[in-house]
């Protein structure tokens, strides 16, 4: 027989009434503890409209990030999910799994679209955001650059973009050099990462320069000298960047702009990016990157980050609606949510994004897979070119996909084919990830791989954060006496392949570059 307590305590539990979560459970990935960087399990969950990332560490607690700035979106651009391409061989085997494979090894989805290769890691600046951590350690030589431009030809067969980066790859002495080694492997684009302070103020640099005509990764953030000064250290560097960007202008060659986008630093900035890279001449396209946190960055809140679609909404209201949510795709390459574009033609004031001359949503549905005709077929092919990460704005390949892809559509009176592929602007976004938004299904689609000597490739995101930089930047900088001595000596140097462990992963935490950034859960 139940006591009284026993009845009361059934009544209090009848009447109580159960409540759902504030929150949709989307689904169940991999992800890193951002102190620790053990691999841990991480639930996707859906909460107002928006996408976070929650997760457990057993050593370190609870954490809790804000992914994708519209859920609605995140759900429907699974639609966009390309089939990987493979590459012709594999630098990693499978021993402890993703994240710790890294090579490429055989269970990553995608090939390298784009191959970053870091020829040091000084630089003559020190800005407070930089995922490099940059600071003197080491400086490739022309031998390891070799090496790994000569695996990288041996994997891709026909790669279509490198990048030097760094550090700051043109304070290397040899960063011509390096120019012209990927030249001679008839790599297509070949780009320099930089924040443009030794092309303002050093002309025998912009005669060498204008030898080799690389394209240019360019650091450009904004125009008020708060965001300078608290994203690069430095409050009255503007005139010196419009004086690159005009140097290189007169000269003929072309730049990407890459603003690394704060929120409450320079998001009120995005519209006049936009304007100015418009009318800029050697602007062909711009990157906006939402603030990610890895390596050395200011303190900051993962809960409050910039995403995509907040950008997107953002160059909406700020350019008066030159540019819409519809106007970009994401890009098919790599995970949808990772990356999205659009293209425009400009004539004067008057802006004509692509996607409202051409359907490229229905010919990049990859989901219903619908039946095209050749012809359909060939204008994908070439969409599928403009909308990939290996796009480079300004390029006569890009030019060329969009004559193409123009063919079978109505362009607007008075304007040809060759109106538009001429006097196109390119606007992209990327996000990559951090400790704290990492999420290993998108890593295993990366198509952005650091190249290192030895012949591994690993995936920007895994790269930055997990501890691939750690451990390879200790190998390269113990390496760099030994490079002193070839050159000292008159010799050419042998590269030293760099190797990674984590097979004690679990038992510690790796040893983070910049340690004493305060960091908010």
């Amino acid at each position: 027989m139940e006591t009284t307590a026993e009845l009361q305590n059934g009544r209090a539990n009848a009447a109580a009434e159960k409540k759902d979560a504030n929150y949709v459970f989307y689904e169940l990935t991999r992800s890193i503890c951002p102190e620790c960087r053990k691999v841990i399990d991480a639930k996707i969950l859906l909460r107002d409209n928006k996408v976070y990332m929650s997760k457990r560490c057993p050593d370190c607690g609870p954490f809790e990030a804000l992914v994708y700035g519209d859920a609605e979106a995140y759900i429907s651009l699974s639609r966009y999910n390309k089939p990987g391409t493979i590459p012709l061989a594999f630098n990693g085997e499978l021993r402890h799994g993703c994240p710790h494979d890294c090579g490429l090894c055989p269970d990553h989805q995608q090939h390298a679209c784009v191959g970053i290769i870091e020829v040091n890691s000084a630089c003559n600046m020190a800005c407070p955001l930089c995922f490099a951590s940059a600071r003197p350690g080491f400086s490739l030589t022309l031998e390891e650059v070799e090496q790994i431009l000569d695996d990288y030809v041996r994997t891709e067969g026909n790669p279509e973009i490198v990048q030097f980066s760094g550090g700051e790859p043109t304070v290397h002495p040899h960063i011509i050099d390096f120019v012209r080694a990927a030249n001679a492997r008839r790599i297509p684009f070949v780009m320099i990462n930089t924040n443009g302070r030794r092309i303002a103020n050093d002309d025998r640099f912009l005669e060498e320069l204008n030898q080799v005509r690389p394209s240019f990764y360019f650091q450009f953030d904004g125009f008020d000298k708060e965001t300078y000064r608290t994203l690069r250290g430095e409050p009255d560097i503007l005139e010196e960047k419009i004086r690159a960007l005009d140097r290189l202008a007169s000269i003929g060659l072309t730049v990407t702009l890459v603003p690394a986008v704060e929120r409450g630093v320079n998001e009120h900035e995005i519209g006049h990016i936009v304007d100015f890279a418009i009318r800029h001449p050697a602007v062909r396209g711009i990157n906006f990157q939402p603030a990610f946190h890895a390596g050395r960055h200011p303190r900051h809140d993962p809960m409050q980050r910039m995403t995509i679609p907040d950008i997107v909404k953002l160059i909406h209201e700020q350019t008066g609606g030159k540019f819409v949510a519809s106007d970009f795709v994401p890009v098919p390459c790599c995970f949808p949510t990772c990356n999205a574009v659009t293209y425009a033609f400009v004539d004067g004031d008057q802006i004509t994004p692509l996607p409202r001359i051409i359907n490229v949503n229905d010919y990049l549905d990859y989901i219903t897979n619908r039946a095209m005709p050749d012809w359909g077929l060939q204008i994908k092919g070439a969409l599928e070119g403009l909308w990939s990460s290996a796009s480079v704005a300004g390029s006569q390949k890009s030019s060329d996909q969009v004559q193409f892809s123009c063919q079978a559509c109505g362009i607007p009176e008075g304007l040809t084919i060759g109106d538009l592929a001429q006097n196109m602007i390119m606007i992209m976004l990327q996000d990559f990830m951090d400790p704290w938004t990492f999420n290993q299904k998108n890593l295993m689609k990366c198509c952005k791989e650091f190249l290192l000597p030895g012949g591994k490739q690993v995936p920007f995101c895994a790269y930055n954060s997990v501890g691939y930089r750690e451990q390879a930047r200790v190998q390269l900088e113990a390496q760099e006496p030994e490079r002193r001595r070839a050159r000292v000596e008159g010799r050419n140097y042998q590269p030293q392949p760099i190797t990674f462990d984590f097979s004690g992963n679990s038992k510690g935490p790796v040893r983070l570059l910049n340690p004493d950034v305060a960091q908010i859960k």
